[in-house]
Formats: C-alpha cells, structure tokens, sequence
C-alpha cells in the first residue's frame, strides 16, 4: 500500500500527468477560493470559546442565556469612567456625564437600561455602566458608545470606556487586522528568505505557489469542517493556522526541492530525476506531516476550548500543506525544467558537492570526538534549562496587550478611584428559592464589596457581586474560591460563580491539567511515529528525549527574553502547553529529516560513514528550513497581544535551538556514540552487526528499498 501511495504521488514526474496535477489544483483552486474568504463567519467568538469545557464559569455562561429573550445575544457591560486626575469631580464633568445617560441609550441593549453616573468615594470619579449586546458588530457599537462619551469632554476631565464589553472589542480588533498582518509579513518574511537560500531569481516563486495552493486548500476546508463537523475555530487559531501553513510548508518544499537538485546532477531525464527525488523524501514529509498532525490532534484531550481549536485546525493545515507540497511543487517545477535554478543550473554528471562544504566540517569535528560533542551540546542546553527556575506564570487583563487599549486605562481609574471589582462584578446562578440564602451567604465572605440583585425567571435568579480587589489578581481568585465555596453550602442552591475573575481561574487550573495529561499523550504518539518510520526503538527514545530536552531549554531561554528584552510581565499560562506540542511536532521534523536520510545512507555506506554523509547532504535544506520556520513564527513577536508574540518568541527560539543545536551536534554525535545500537532491534542494527564481521558484504539481509541506490 505504501509503495502505491508513492508511486500515485510520484506521477507528476510523467509526461502528462504533471498538466493533469495541475489543471486538478488550478479546478480546485477555483471552485474552494470563494470559501477560503469565510472562515472568518465561523470563528467563534462566544463567552466560552478560550474557556475550559468543564469549567463552572462556562456552565454559569450557558445558564446565563436563559435570561436573554435570544440566547444568541449577550448582554455585556461597557463602563465609562469620568476621572479627574489630582482633586474632586468639577461641575462640567457631572453634567457630561448625566447628559451621556441619555445619550448612551440607543446602543442599550433590549429591556436593559443605563445606570445612573455612580460617584466614587473620593469624589473624583463617575462611572456609568451601559449595558450593550453583540447582536450587532460589538466592535462598532463600543466604538459608538466611545464617540458619545469623548464628544464635548470638559476639559481636566478624562473619559475613557472599559468592562467586558471594550474588554472584547479590544481583543477583537487585533484579531481583525491580524490575518492580514500576519499573512503579508509571512509572506514578505518567507520570499526573503528563500531568495537567500536559492539565490536564483525564479525558483522562490514556485514554493511560495505551492503553498499559496495549501493555504486556500486549508481555509477552506477548515470553514467546510467548521460548519459542517463542528470543528472549533477561534480567531486566535485562525491566525496561527495561516503562519503554521506556511512555515511548515515551505520547509517542505525546502527538502524536495534539495533532493530534486541532487537527482538532476545523477539523471539526465528531470521527469525521472523528480521521481527519484519525491520516492526518497515521501517517507520524511510524510512523517513529519502525520507528526504535526497527530501531535497537534492531541490537543483534543485538552480542557480549554482555545487550545483544541489551536489543535485541530493546525492539523489541517498540516494535512493540505502536505498534499500541496507533494503533488503540485513536483508538477510546477518538472514544467519549468531545469532553468529555473538559474543561474546555478545542476547539471546532468557534475558532482552533487563540487567542494568541501561546512557541514562536512562540522560533521568531521563531531566524528573526532562524539562523546564529547554531545555532552558539550548537553551543558549548554542544561544552562538554558535553568531559565525557567522562578517563572511567573499569569497575565493580568491590562498586561495581555504590549500597547494599553483603552478598556485597559479604563481599568485602571476604576481601580484609583473604586473597589476594583466595580467594573467587572462576579456573577452567581441560583435556584430561584434559594436566592435569599445565597446572597446572605454571599455577604459574610471577606473580599465581598457588595451584592446586587440580576435578573430573574421562574426557576432562576442571579446576583452580581462586586469584589474588593481587581478581576484577575489572586486576591480577587481567592475570593472567587471562598464564594463558590459559601454558596456550595447552601441546601438546593444548585448556585455557580462566574465572570472574568472565576475565568481566569478556572483557564489557570485548566492549563495545569492539560499540561499534565496531553503532554504524555504527544511524547506516547510522537515515538510510535518514529519507531514505525525508523524501525528501531533506540533511535526513536534518542530523538524523543533530545527533544524534550530541547523544549524545555527553549522555555528557559525565552523566558529570559520576555523578562530581559521584551519587559512582559509574565508567561501566559497556555504558553507551556502550546509550546512543548508546537515544538514537539515541528521541532522533531528536522531530527526526521536526518534520520531517515541517515538510515538511508548507513543501509549503503556503514554507520559511521552514513550518518557523517546523511549529515553533510542534509545540513544547508534542514538549517534553511529551520531558520524559515523560525522566521514565520518569530512575527509574532510585533504583535500587540502579549500571548501570541510569547508564542512566536517560544516558537522560533526553540526550532532555532533545534536547527543549529541539537540536530547538528547532538543528535549526529549521540548516533556515533551509540554506534550501530542506534538502529536496535531492527533489521538495520542486524545488518550491522553482520558488516562489522564481514565487512565486505555489505548489503547482505537488507530489504531492496534499502540496498538499491538509483
């Protein structure tokens, strides 16, 4: 079967299938393009999309809809706060705010109306809370309530709108120009580099095709299975998923691409030479293809919603920029022919390396003393490990974004001017009969400020509880836990506590328990990959552990740049889940890449020679696609929301670290120390063993694919 599947993939060498590939892709192309623009009125950006699935505070979200009249429409407060700097609020200040009342009130929610200006102990603040719904664009209607509240601001007098409405609208608004930012740095990111790499004028086009081809296949079959399989997307992964197409992809391209040229220096036909090329390279693409996304597909086992969707829609990504890469990038350049290298065309019976190249070097200092080498790749990796000795984990809401938002300085004069928690009360879902007894409770627990009465139905009624400190620092959790807690103990109350600040705890315990369950699952999926492509056992536990190991040190080392260089206040608590399973199946393709060249070359030369050769003719197309993947993932770095750059950051560094590190030193160096236990127990450590007592039969018990070199 599998030998099928290559030879299916390996047609667009022929004659005539190469214009049939591409008229199907082109067809494709052209029925998918117009729904490759929709992904976006799939997304999901409801209450509970960044939630844990088991979370109270998502059960107290799905109760909350049955006060709505639409359950579709959430009701959401902006808050606007009048503030004088230094002293008491002036006449004109008060006046603005009243006349707002009324003025606030077309983007009023239905049956809901605008709390009168609510004056701050000290006297030098107003704060009016405007109960609005996203059953319009929420961004515009924040927008709207903005205008109205700056328009004849008096002077000394500063107005600014926050709560969870321009909370939201704030966050959205990033991800509103995030794809187009991202897909046009990527895309300017990726020509750049691969113009380095090829120094040929014409060749970056064609790798940037193809995966323009991938990206189009992914969006829309990412909003065919959002609509039609329930496939969670949020706009965070949207984002992600174009950046991840293109890295992945082009290191895809990167690999056949190097293989093809080598093909044409031994074959004179380039239709025969793509052939050889793809046969040889499908093994590794296709592995590191299933390694991202069985690897990303484990995020399904996680709690938090984001980090599903993260998952999920990643593997499709991976998935189409495999079959883009495998089928119309052969096709593309078998068309083009050789002259696309121009203008350093391989010819047909030069020499592959015509000199000594740097990885020839390097791959001879490692051979003279392996033991050596890879203890000494050890201490540095070790170093960097310590880098997360002492890590913050958890970011406030006024520290999620590298530029303030305005709902962020709202935030902060409510909380120069009120109890914290007044903008952004906690909210509690109770059996109706049982109401009276929940607030009494609710009232003797210390951190409460004050609780008012919500809506009510026939069965249900809910509270709205004001806390002493801000929504998400750790007293106001503490008070959230003492609240569930008091109201637990109440006989038939049946009540939940929820809002922002039980969120954040909530998504805080999620991430510890993702991290610990998911983790094993990806190292437990990753390894079988490995072993069913190397058909050993050691080289797999060697590649698994060095990788590991790599992350964490990549954690470590970013770390250090978010304290040092960015100045962010701490890492976000998705950060270490969603880094060890990126670099996890991104990181462990470069060690694929190796390897399976590795295995190839030792099947023909011996194990030390074999792994120096699979080294020499791997290591410019794997240290290219590492520092393109780098590159790609490293734009996040200029975002304005504090998660993603910290992702990008953690992305890049670790692949980095991979590239030049651990794949270079180590892992070469761990092979020769091993020797031929490299490949124990399979039939290439038998073979082995039998060419060191008989080295002049070389190819002796060998399967044909590994004994025939075309």
């Amino acid at each position: 079967m599998s030998a099928r599947i290559k030879q299916l993939v390996a047609a667009p060498g022929g004659q005539r299938t190469k214009w049939l590939v591409l008229a199907a892709w082109i067809l494709l192309l052209v029925v998918l393009g117009p729904l490759a623009g929709k992904l976006g009125d799939v997304e999901d950006t409801g209450p509970n999309a960044f939630l844990p699935r088991s979370a109270e505070s998502a059960e107290l979200n799905t109760e909350l809809e049955k006060f709505r009249g639409d359950p579709d429409d959430e009701i959401m407060p902006a808050v606007a706060v009048y503030s004088v700097p230094d002293g008491a609020m002036t006449d004109a200040g008060r006046q603005k705010a009243e006349a707002d009342v009324a003025a606030f009130a077309p983007y009023v929610a239905a049956g809901e109306r605008v709390t009168p200006p609510v004056p701050s102990d000290d006297g030098g603040a107003l704060m009016t809370i405007v109960p609005i719904t996203d059953e319009d664009d929420l961004t515009d209607v924040v927008e709207d309530v903005r205008d109205v509240a700056a328009d004849g601001a008096p002077p000394g007098v500063d107005v600014e709108v926050g709560g969870p409405a321009a909370s939201l609208a704030d966050s959205v608004a990033v991800f509103d120009s995030l794809d187009a930012t991202l897909m046009l740095a990527t895309l300017v990111v990726v020509t750049v580099l691969l113009l380095i790499t090829y120094r040929s004028p014409l060749l970056w086009l064609f790798p940037v095709l193809a995966v323009g081809f991938a990206a189009v296949l992914t969006q829309a079959g990412t909003y065919l299975l959002a609509k039609h399989a329930s496939l969670p997307v949020d706009p965070q992964a949207a984002g992600i998923l174009m950046v991840l197409v293109f890295g992945v992809g082009t290191d895809y391209a990167l690999l056949l691409i190097a293989r093809y040229r080598e093909e044409l220096h031994r074959h004179e036909n380039r239709h025969e030479a793509m052939q050889l090329a793809l046969r040889r390279c499908f093994p590794a693409i296709l592995a590191s293809a299933a390694t991202i996304a069985v690897g990303l597909s484990c995020l399904y086992f996680a709690d938090i919603s984001s980090s599903r969707s993260l998952g999920l829609v990643g593997a499709v990504g991976a998935v189409c920029a495999f079959l883009a890469l495998v089928t119309v990038l052969p096709a593309l350049l078998v068309i083009v022919g050789r002259w696309v290298f121009w203008p350093f065309v391989p010819r047909y019976g030069t020499p592959v390396h015509g000199h000594r190249t740097v990885w020839s070097r390097i791959g001879a200092a490692v051979a003279r003393r392996p033991r050596w080498s890879w203890l000494m790749s050890l201490g540095v990796t070790a170093v960097l490990v310590f880098g997360v000795v002492g890590m913050d984990f958890g970011l406030k809401q006024s520290e999620l974004f590298q530029d303030k938002p305005e709902s962020v300085v709202a935030q902060e004069r409510i909380s120069a001017h009120y109890p914290s928690g007044a903008s952004d009360p906690a909210d509690i879902v109770t059996d109706a009969d049982a109401k009276d007894s929940v607030r009494a409770a609710v009232e003797k627990v210390d951190g409460v400020a004050g609780v008012t009465d919500g809506d009510t139905t026939r069965d249900l009624a809910a509270l709205r509880v004001t806390l002493d400190d801000e929504p998400d620092s750790d007293a106001a959790k503490d008070t959230v836990d003492d609240l569930r807690t008091a109201v637990d103990a109440v006989d038939g109350a049946d009540a939940l506590v929820g809002g922002t600040t039980a969120e954040a705890l909530d998504t805080q315990r999620a991430a510890d328990r993702d991290l610990r369950v998911v983790v094993p699952i990806v190292l437990l999926v990753v390894f079988l990959v490995l072993i069913g492509l190397l058909r050993a056992l050691v080289a797999p536990l060697v590649l698994l552990a060095t990788a590991v190991l790599s992350n964490v040190a990549a954690l470590g080392a970013s770390y250090l740049l978010f304290d040092h260089v960015f100045d962010f206040a701490a890492v976000d608590w998705s950060i270490p889940l969603m880094g060890f399973v990126f670099l996890t199946a991104l990181g462990i393709d470069y060690n694929i890449f190796l390897m399976t060249r590795v295995r190839e070359e030792v099947a023909l030369h011996g194990h030390a020679k074999g792994v120096l050769s699979g080294l020499t003719s791997t290591g410019g197309v794997i240290t290219s696609a590492g520092i393109v993947l780098a590159a790609t993932f490293s734009v996040f770095a200029g975002l304005p929301l504090v998660t993603m750059a910290q992702m990008g950051v953690l992305v890049g560094v670790g692949v980095l670290l991979d590239t030049f590190l651990i794949r270079t030193v180590m892992v070469p160096a761990l092979a020769l120390d091993l020797g031929r236990w490299t490949w124990w127990p399979g039939a290439l450590f038998r073979h082995e063993t039998r060419r060191a007592a008989a080295p002049a039969d070389t190819t002796a018990g060998l399967p044909e694919a590994d004994r025939v070199r075309a």
